[in-house]
């Protein structure tokens, strides 16, 4: 049975997919990245080796993320594509009729226009996390409460209070403040839920045409606070696909299967990389007045990929 790997390795989460020809999902995995994204897609690979049939077959992989290009070297990806590309992938094949993708992850956050299953604008968040998963984490903690209970409890509010969330410090500080003059917590849960909503949309979304059908995707996803606050500020209906946290993973998982479809071939490297010895290492390129930081990627002390110059000086190969 031929099957494809999709890998979206992000900076909170480390994701990876198998899905058939049919795109059914038959594994998937969420883990946390925790600053080590080599160590962590190799325990990925351990379990899915341990989780697969021994009648499939991985013909096709690929890897998209903020470590798309590291995570490509490590398995020998066959596609390396952008969050925007896969996600956008991902939902237009399971919802073929959707024109907004909400995206929001721990650390970033996106929207992406489809038109006619293509898209024709996006925007990702720039340097606040005030519209992302941490925001909610922060404030969580300082609650008290797991956030795995955040959207359960911010169901329950009667009056949802107003907190400024245009910035995390703020928001903690008008948070307390709502604490000490006696609003309840559920109240305040569904105000950081709706804070978080409104920052995302004078922000990411500013300026954008949020049409129906509206996919909600990514880890906050789960937040069914958060899922109701958008329809709130939105009036409008507001989907949750059933793999909301790995369709990025889905999404590039797609375009793996159509590569092969059309080469007939893989550079996958196979399970024995989840147990080889990878490091990173890298030097200043002093070939002219940009001085580039070049990245090399070591697979067993040799090196197997280097990149991170702008004039493609490095990109040829190893030199």
């Amino acid at each position: 049975m031929e099957v494809f790997l999709g890998i979206d390795v992000g900076s909170v989460s480390t994701n990876l997919v198998i899905i058939d020809k049919k795109i059914n999902v038959l594994e998937s995995l969420y883990l946390r990245t925790k600053g080590q994204p080599i160590k962590v897609l190799q325990e990925g690979l351990q379990l899915l080796k341990e989780k697969l049939n021994s009648t499939m077959k991985i013909v096709g992989v690929g890897t998209t993320g903020s470590g798309r290009v590291l995570s490509g070297a490590i398995v020998g990806a066959d596609v390396v594509k952008n969050e925007i590309t896969a996600h956008a992938v991902a939902a237009s094949t399971l919802v073929p009729d959707v024109r907004t993708i909400i995206e929001i992850g721990g650390q970033d956050s996106k929207i992406i226009i489809l038109r006619n299953g293509i898209v024709s604008d996006f925007a990702m968040n720039t340097v606040c996390a005030a519209g992302t998963g941490s925001f909610l984490d922060q404030q969580a903690e300082r609650l008290n409460i797991d956030i795995s209970e955040f959207g359960t409890l911010a169901l329950k509010a009667k009056n949802p209070v107003r907190i400024a969330g245009r910035c995390t410090v703020f928001a903690e500080s008008d948070m307390i403040h709502k604490q000490q003059t006696g609003h309840n917590t559920e109240d305040i849960i569904a105000g950081l839920c709706e804070a978080l909503v409104r920052n995302y949309l004078n922000n990411v979304g500013k300026g954008k045409e949020i049409l129906p059908p509206v996919i909600f995707q990514g880890g906050v996803a789960a937040n069914a606070g958060i899922k109701q606050a958008f329809e709130k500020q939105l009036g409008i209906e507001v989907q949750i696909p059933t793999h909301f946290g790995v369709m990025g993973a889905i999404g590039v998982g797609i375009l793996a299967k159509n590569n092969y479809q059309a080469t007939g071939r893989t550079q996958f490297k196979g399970f024995e990389i989840s147990t080889a010895d990878f490091t990173a290492g890298s030097f200043e390129c002093d070939g002219c007045s940009n001085l580039c930081e070049i990245i090399n990627i070591y697979q067993d002390g040799k090196i197997i990929a280097r990149w991170g110059g702008r004039c493609g000086k490095w990109d040829q190969g190893i030199q």
